[in-house]
């Protein structure tokens, strides 16, 4: 079971299984990958908790690839790739319950698993505040900062090293005297609510767009490939846990933060010490009283054993430690009138209605606007304009409606396609939503209100890798109205380029002609990049990395693929029988790297007369990328070595993994994230942690790189 969409076809609670899963990957990667989650905390928890719900009462439901079983999100194929070596794990939560004449009763039930899982009434336990931030990771050894790592998937997570390096809090080096051999730091990078207001209101006056809300600022800044622009933000660093560690045994949390203390290392405070169930309640509420005063985002309190012999004992499942819990609170909320509904395009292209509330104080700050997430949730509510509406700041810092108090008389139904008439309210291009899918968006690859995001993606290294040509240098074209699309890069002049201004009218600074020159050079050379490199560039939905290399296969050049046959026949051919295999149509895994959803997106951004102008563009450029990774040869061909295997690659080797996954891929082979019983090899390096056991276990094949070598000469 690797793919939801398999549990389709079976009756009873699968069908909900299947939703559920859809519904969570597609939160999660908006809310981890994208920093733009559609939907509130709140309203995440609710699914989260159905879902495991559902697999507790179905046992034979739950799976590896479960929302349930997984931690964090998928490393960011921008940055290089770091092996935890201890795993990084999310922490269970329990909920303040709504209404109840015992809120804390999820809370109580934990602290009684304890009692009994221990064999005693009294369990001391840490209290300290849950921060709405950035999981990362801090590796010192001998006392100096080897790297910071967040958690991507829980087993390897981004390098953001010199992201992590411009937070002045963090220390590059430990004292001498008190450094341990190995400390590996667990902690939240995160940006104070205060210096977020203020860099906000820096942002307005400048002329760029202010961000929703400091943990989406966070994980944007931290995804930055330029450590300049990290530099300028206001990120701190609070830590909560250790990893990997040889030193002075640490008995309990207290030892802990004591040798946090002498290396002059940031950590969570304040922090409480209950002894037994009536000092953790208390200590509870003490926490949901002062929540206010702490200048950081937070929704609860992480409630830890004191002791760390005890939490050995207990030790973890797949994904959260059995010592651990986050206590969160019910959200703050306030009656208002919903006065009226406006639109917003995201930097993605998605399409936002937005509540233009009654301005109601809030957990200490005026609310005047609120998300309304997308038509369904405003359909589902019932949510009318004029309307009186009960709001609340999810997670202490988005407001969100929660629902409808009274209808007033002359309260108006909304219908966000009709108030748009359709187009996309920055570039008036249709704007469509996908089957499955809940919002509308602009798929317009030359949309001004996406300009910024599509020009930084389309110079990314992944990308056509336009050298100097960050997120600042994109912002700045944009606002200049140098650039309104990637394309307009082909029209820049070196002139132009040199005096542009990254800064304000009061603090000019001039991009120079060093950083021209190199622009301007890259912009040559990516005329002449392969397909696959400019199909990623284009930011088309769906179309990832991978699926960008596997069309190139298939492709000979950009021009064929709009009129493509094979993802027509491949679109036809789904539609008509979701399990038909034609493998004559269907050329080997074009229903892995590229299914149906690739084949539509494409296929619709192409037709459509926003991928006309773009091809128009290209045309006018004189650029029409060519395949350099041209084989379309069919699922029964033998014409490469490695036809038809799967790989996972992990732990260190002697070349980046992209270099191997590149190896693999023009070999005919297909590389994945996670170890199954469909695995063929697992090629691993140094340290290869919890993927190599898990090998062992299902019997996939292990490579060392010798025997990877001996692999593709034998075959050949």
């Amino acid at each position: 079971m690797s793919e939801p969409d398999l549990f389709s076809s079976a009756p009873g609670p699968e069908l909900r299984v299947a939703e559920l899963w859809r519904q969570l990957q597609h939160h999660n990667h908006l809310y981890y990958s994208q920093a733009e989650p559609e939907i509130s905390d709140a309203d995440y928890d609710t699914l989260y908790r159905e879902l495991e719900t559902i697999e507790k009462s179905h046992p034979h439901l739950i799976h590896p690839n479960s929302p349930t079983q997984r931690v964090g999100s998928v490393p960011n194929p921008a940055f290089a790739q770091v092996s935890h070596p201890v795993p990084m794990l999310s922490i269970d939560d329990v909920f303040e319950l709504k209404g109840a004449e015992v809120p804390e009763a999820e809370l109580i039930t934990f602290y009684e698993r304890l009692q009994k899982n221990l064999g005693r009434k009294d369990i001391a336990v840490t209290l300290e505040p849950k921060i709405d931030g950035v999981a990362v990771s801090l590796f010192y050894e001998n006392g100096s900062l080897e790297y910071a790592a967040t958690r991507g998937d829980g087993t390897i997570g981004d390098d953001v090293t010199q992201n992590v390096r411009t937070i002045r809090q963090i220390p590059l080096t430990l004292p001498s005297a008190h450094a341990p051999g190995i400390l590996e730091v667990r902690g939240e990078i995160f940006m104070p609510i205060s210096a977020f207001a203020q860099m906000n209101e820096e942002r307005e006056e400048a002329g760029h767009p202010a961000f929703a809300n400091p943990r989406n600022a966070t994980a944007g800044t931290l995804k930055q490939l330029d450590s300049r622009i990290v530099a300028t933000r206001p990120l701190a660093f609070l830590a909560h846990g250790i990893g990997a560690y040889k030193g002075e045994p640490l008995k309990t949390e207290i030892d802990f933060h004591q040798l946090l203390d002498r290396l002059a290392i940031p950590r969570n405070q304040p922090t409480r010490i209950a002894d037994n169930l009536a000092e953790l309640l208390e200590g509870i509420h003490f926490f949901r009283n002062h929540r206010a005063d702490i200048d950081n985002a937070t929704d609860g309190v992480v409630i830890k054993i004191l002791d760390r012999s005890e939490r050995e004992k207990l030790g973890s499942t797949s994904r959260a430690p059995r010592w651990a819990a986050a206590y969160k609170f019910l959200p703050e909320q306030q009656e208002t009138t919903l006065k009226a509904i406006t639109v917003q395009v995201g930097r993605t292209g998605v399409l936002t209605p937005v509540a233009e509330l009654e301005p109601v104080l809030i957990s200490g700050s005026t609310v005047s606007r609120a998300t309304l997430h997308n038509q369904d949730e405003i359909t589902k509510k019932d949510i009318r304009i004029g309307d009186r509406v009960l709001v609340e700041k999810a997670g202490e810092i988005i407001p969100a409606i929660v629902r409808v108090i009274s209808h007033l008389p002359a309260a108006v139904p909304f219908s966000l396609f009709d108030f748009v008439h359709g187009k996309c309210p920055s570039c008036h291009a249709p704007v469509t939503k996908e089957v499955g899918f809940v919002a509308w968006r602009c798929s317009n690859f030359e949309c001004p209100a996406q300009a910024t995001t599509s020009i930084t993606h389309f110079s990314a290294r992944k990308a056509l890798d336009i050298d100097s040509m960050g997120e600042i240098v994109a912002e700045a074209l944009v606002r200049h109205r140098h650039a309104t699309s990637p394309l307009d890069l082909f029209s820049l002049t070196e002139e132009t380029l040199a005096n542009l201004n990254l800064g304000n009218e009061d603090s000019p600074r001039r991009f120079g002609e060093k950083n021209a020159a190199k622009v301007m050079a890259s912009l040559h050379l990516a005329r002449s990049k392969p397909l696959n490199k400019w199909l990623f560039a284009m930011g088309i939905r769906h179309l990832g990395e991978s699926a960008a290399n596997e069309l190139s296969r298939l492709h000979q050049r950009l021009s064929d693929i709009p009129t493509s046959s094979l993802l027509t026949e491949l679109l036809r051919d789904t539609r008509a029988d979701a399990k038909k295999k034609n493998p004559v149509l269907v050329p080997y895994r074009i229903t892995g790297d590229v299914g149906p959803a690739v084949a539509e997106s494409i296929l619709t951004f192409f037709q459509s007369e926003a991928g006309h102008h773009a091809l128009s563009r290209l045309a006018e450029l004189g650029i029409d990328p060519i395949s350099n990774n041209h084989a379309p040869f069919y699922a029964d061909s033998p014409a490469l070595p490695l036809n038809g295997k799967t790989f996972v690659i992990t732990g260190t080797l002697s070349q980046h993994r992209d270099h191997f996954k590149e190896l693999i891929e023009k070999n005919g082979g297909l590389t994945t994230g996670s170890i199954s019983k469909k695995t063929d090899y697992l090629l691993a390096g140094n340290a290869a942690g919890s993927k190599l056991d898990k090998a062992s276990q299902l019997g996939v094949t292990v490579l060392t790189e010798p025997d990877f070598d001996y692999l593709l000469a034998t075959y050949k």
